[in-house]
């Protein structure tokens, strides 16, 4: 065997400008394919097979030849199925073997079995580390991948630092590793979440298709609220996206489905055209063709002048590049596009995706279920797109049942006035199936084809009436069910069915038939004056033998007859009201006496008697057939939640249309003049040829002016990265050229992703400085000169002079608290502080200085009640001007807020000079929940997104109890709401000082008296509902502490334990 390539030789391949790279997958080739038959031929010895002592004493030998063949036998032993746990510690043994072909075997072993066997390898991480170093791409790719197999908490720093390695490693399989390590390690510690984000947002800008599917999926797992990170990439995920892995193309089109609901316009909203026209406009008929040109323009003018609607170009470019995905062989592929075209595409382009849907009924039966669930939701709003596919979903008998039906489903929708004789012919054949179940969803099409087409009612109620000779006692139930549903329609016209459905009492015996057939005889008992006393004597003999629902119609048929006919049925209905009276179900008893005291007045004269026969005989309205996927189109389509129409674990809202497109200039990215003329004349020379004629008609300039951005952008973020490595002052260059693209960014992202590089960029602006720069700042002098503050970032907005100190970020610096001005968390023993503190969490950025180009804004949660509402959130707004010119009409914009949430806005700042600072108040409703409220700063020339998020602590205000009220609300709240998490205070948490300040830093709670000195209660409620939030600490002075929250919101008392109990052990 071949020795795996060298270092410098496996960066997946080179792509000159404008050209993505097709990363190469090593895993694909060299030892897993080149001698296959000799790893899985079975060992020759039956030893070999009955113990692993043979294989063990291999692994210990000095020869790597052994070791070689033992390490493929195990491979092929887990291959197999078989267990070879056992062979753990004499593997591991072998990590550090300099033999190329056994390391990768042992990693691949490892991968297998090292969550089983934590401990063993967790004696070997040095050697892990050290793999992260090797020459080799597959070495370093499975260190990783077998270190975040590890779930220890105790190494996570460790995996943390492999992974941002990894994410600038030159090979694209080893950055496609880091991403598949990312949800690994967030699931093992979700506190890592702001620094995984970080690399997310850098594996982004990776142009390579082997990395993009798997970096979306990491984004998808622990942010998929965070589309700030997709705008500047949008356009190359959409350009890259026919060359990905079809795993990889699923993922990034079900997100980007997501993204395009929420950042532009529907394209069905301003259509000019009536439904029933845009559809026939664009499937065409024989009669359109018939009245010719005249009538069009006739329906042109009579139609009201709307304003047209012009597609986004980035929506455009989204449809154009799925559109040839259509055809591929993957079905999740193919059912992917499908629900892009269903959710995103005009009425008039979405019919594309019929042909492909019907190509998959081709396939496996289990995927014909999933495609035919989706096609029947689709077949209700969309009914034309698959009418000229109506045969494909002719059923064969071969079928299994659960396809038959969704077949049934979807020739049901699909009838019309044109195809019904077809579709009722087959329906006909279908009847004579021995399948029962079939059979009866069969006789349920037909009721539902006679509800919604009038014309053929008749045909079918004749049908089903004929269907009541079979010898099949289901069929004859099933039919009598529908035909009672059919009857009510037209109720006067069928009398004769009625009293052949009478005569079948004798011989039905389903309950439910029986049943329908009493409720239509007491319904029109005037039509059968005659029948109707005789079918009641008959079930009044074998009342007490029926079932529960038939002596429930028994009932009611016997109240009807009395009212409208007492000379006959008087004395039978006092017997069956009789026998009724003393049945062993409570309701049939209920149910007697009910309609005794009803029908039969007592001396005492009750008022309802007097309108008995408006209650029992007012007229019902006709009951309408709908289809069970009516209501499924609120799930996303090709999803389990669709499939099993509920809510499954961890589906993500399918979001609504904006209704004012979002500033489409956030997708746009500076690039280098040079690159932009020859990229624009290769990508015509290369789209040209490539899409089909019918895509061109979407018009050029859309592509042109999309298409040269998002190309460019991949090149100037990959020019970068392709060095790194080479020399370390490229890498220094890498990271300005990072800072700069990130202060580009933070001006159109929200308040958090603009706190983020604040913090990231100063810190490399540490790191890039001169050490004699370094050197002559003081670490905490607060009056330091402009000057020496100057970052890359701050050249691009300001001049030096303009610009104000701002100390370098230290931990535990005296500056820093010096500048958290809003912080409150002071060591006096005030009781009233500790009661209810005046305020929460320090100083938090909502704007940098450098994103609102001179304008800062903080924001504290100051627990005053606010006074215009007592149900929000009184939150502080501070406002300073470091720019050199006065900031005017600085005001709220109109908030895009989720429901539930409001705002109430401060009043306008006509003007803040240069230097100066505000501060204003303003009130939020965050209907007790953790979302974020987003809106926009708006100043007389420019509008700036932010967001504030509140903590769970914050939604809160304190409210004063007694012991025994504390007491009496806990007993009120247990079960289910209540939560209790045991924990380990820290020497420096075991006054009461101490424990009372920190959670009422956390949590805007009040204390309440207790009488034991090791427990601490606290009470409050929420500021929206007024809910109850009771906190109990035992802290017990040996062994763990208990935290009790008690509250009807469980997820507000979830998040406040998690929040408190890590206030605690800090």
């Amino acid at each position: 065997m071949s020795a795996a390539p060298a270092y410098n030789e496996d960066k997946g391949g080179s792509a000159g400008p404008g050209e993505p790279e097709y990363g190469h997958d090593p895993a694909s080739g060299g030892i897993f394919s080149s001698d296959y038959k000799r790893v899985l031929d079975p060992p020759r010895s039956l030893e070999g097979v009955c113990r692993h002592d043979d294989l063990k004493a291999m692994l210990d030998t000095n020869k790597d030849s052994l070791k070689l063949e033992a390490m493929k036998r195990i491979v092929a032993m887990i291959a197999r199925g078989k267990n070879a746990s056992d062979l753990f510690p004499a593997v591991v043994k072998n990590v550090a073997c300099k033999n190329i072909e056994v390391k990768k075997l042992v990693y691949v072993y490892l991968v297998r079995y090292a969550e089983e066997q934590q401990d063993l390898a967790l004696l070997s991480i040095s050697t892990f580390q050290r793999g992260l170093k090797d020459p080799n791409q597959l070495i370093r790719a499975s260190a990783l991948r077998v270190l975040s197999s590890i779930r220890v908490p105790i190494i996570v720093p460790i995996m943390m630092l492999a992974i941002k390695e990894a994410a600038s490693d030159m090979s694209p399989y080893v950055r496609k590793t880091a991403a598949h390590a990312i949800p690994k390690l967030y699931s093992l510690d979700s506190d890592q979440k702001d620094q995984l984000i970080e690399v997310i947002e850098k594996l982004l800008a990776d142009k390579t298709t082997l990395v993009a599917g798997s970096v979306v999926m990491a984004f998808e797992e622990v942010c998929p609220e965070r589309i700030d990170l997709i705008h500047k990439n949008y356009r190359k995920l959409c350009n890259l996206l026919i060359d990905v892995e079809e795993w990889g193309q699923v993922v990034i089109i079900s997100m980007l489905t997501r993204y395009a609901r929420t950042q532009f316009l529907s394209p069905t909203q301003n259509e000019s055209l009536l439904e029933e026209n845009s559809e026939k406009a664009f499937y065409g008929s024989e009669e359109d063709e018939a009245k010719g040109p005249g009538s069009e323009e006739a329906a042109s003018t009579a139609l009201p002048a709307r304003k047209p609607y012009v597609m986004d170009p980035d929506h455009r470019l989204l449809l154009r590049n799925t559109k040839p995905l259509l055809q591929s062989r993957s079905a999740a592929v193919v059912m992917a596009v499908a629900q892009l075209y269903f959710h995103l595409a005009p009425k008039a382009e979405v019919g594309v995706i019929a042909k492909a849907l019907v190509r998959l009924l081709r396939s496996h039966s289990e995927v014909q279920y999933v495609v035919l669930q989706n096609v029947a939701t689709m077949s209700i709003k969309r009914r034309g797109m698959f009418e000229p596919y109506l045969k494909s979903f002719y059923i064969r008998s071969t079928d299994p049942t659960q396809i038959k039906i969704l077949k049934l489903e979807v020739l049901t929708n699909l009838a019309n006035e044109t195809n019904i004789p077809t579709v009722l012919r087959e329906f006909q054949t279908y009847i004579r199936s021995m399948d029962k179940d079939f059979v009866a969803a069969t006789i349920q099409a037909i009721g539902r084809c006679a509800t919604n087409i009038g014309r053929v009612r008749d045909t079918c109620l004749n049908g089903l009436v004929q269907l009541l000779s079979n010898r099949d006692e289901l069929v004859v139930a099933e039919s009598v069910v529908v035909i009672k549903k059919l009857l009510q329609m037209q109720p006067a016209q069928h009398g004769e069915i009625i009293k052949h459905l009478a005569k079948l009492t004798d011989n039905i015996q389903v309950p439910m038939a029986r049943a329908s057939i009493l409720w239509l005889i007491g319904e029109y008992c005037e039509h059968v004056p005659r029948i109707a006393p005789d079918v009641l004597r008959k079930m009044a003999k074998s009342f007490t033998a029926e079932e529960d629902i038939v002596k429930l119609q028994v009932i009611n048929l016997a109240a009807k007859l009395y009212l409208t006919n007492s000379k006959q049925t008087k004395l039978l209905t006092q017997y069956v009201l009789s026998l009724a009276k003393y049945d062993q179900n409570y309701d049939i008893r209920d149910r007697a006496r009910f309609t005794r005291q009803l029908i039969v007045p007592s001396e005492q004269g009750g008022a309802l008697s007097r309108h008995a026969k408006k209650l029992f005989l007012a007229p019902k309205p006709a009951p309408v057939l709908e289809s069970s996927f009516k209501d499924r189109d609120h799930f996303q389509l090709g999803s389990l939640s669709h499939l099993l129409n509920a809510k499954a674990t961890g589906y993500q809202e399918l979001p609504d249309w904006p209704e004012e497109a979002p500033d489409p200039s956030v997708r746009n990215v500076e690039v280098p003049e040079w690159t932009k003329c020859s990229n624009r004349e290769k990508r015509k020379e290369k789209e040209k040829p490539f899409y089909s004629d019918s895509e061109g008609e979407s018009g050029p300039t859309e592509s042109a002016d999309s298409d040269p951005e998002s190309e460019s952008e991949s090149e100037s973020k990959s020019s970068s990265e392709s060095g790194s490595g080479e020399s370390s002052s490229e890498s220094d260059n890498e990271d300005q050229e990072e800072d700069e693209e990130k202060g580009r960014t933070s001006e159109s992202d929200s308040s958090s992703s603009s706190s983020e590089s604040e913090m990231t960029s100063e810190t490399e602006e540490e790191q890039v400085e001169p050490a004699s720069w370094r050197k002559k700042t003081p670490p905490s002098s607060k009056s330091a000169p402009a000057a020496k503050e100057v970052s890359l970032l701050d050249l691009e907005d300001f001049t030096p002079a303009s610009v104000q100190p701002v100390s370098p970020p230290t931990v535990m610096s005296t500056s820093l608290a010096a500048d958290l001005e809003g912080l409150t968390l002071t060591d006096s023993p005030l009781v009233p502080s500790l009661l209810s503190p005046v305020s929460g969490a320090g100083r938090q950025e909502l704007l940098h200085r450098v994103a609102g180009e001179g304008l800062a804004v903080d924001y504290t949660f100051s627990r005053q009640p606010f006074s215009g509402d007592p149900h929000m959130v009184s939150v502080h707004i501070h406002f300073s001007n470091s720019s050199d010119t006065p900031i005017k009409a600085l005001h709220l914009g109109t908030p895009k807020l989720p429901p539930g949430i409001s705002i109430q806005e401060f009043p306008e700042i006509e003007s803040l000079a240069p230097g100066e600072s505000a501060t204003v108040v303003m009130g939020i409703n965050f209907c007790d929940s953790t979302q974020a409220a987003n809106f926009q700063l708006c100043t007389q020339t420019r509008q700036f997104y932010v967001s504030i998020q509140p903590p769970v602590g914050e939604l809160m205000a304190p409210v004063f109890l007694s012991e025994n009220e504390f007491k009496k609300e806990q007993a009120k709240l247990t079960g289910m709401n209540e939560i209790t998490e045991k924990l380990t205070l820290p020497d420096t948490c075991r006054s009461d000082h101490v424990v009372v300040q920190k959670v009422t830093a956390t949590a805007n709670l009040g204390r309440v008296p207790c009488g034991t000195s090791d427990e601490y209660r606290f009470a409050g409620r929420t500021l929206t509902s007024g809910s109850l939030v009771l906190l109990t600490l035992d802290a017990r002075p040996t062994g763990a502490a208990q935290l009790t929250v008690n509250s009807e919101k469980m997820v507000i008392g979830t998040m406040l334990v998690k929040d408190v109990v890590q206030a605690l052990t800090q």
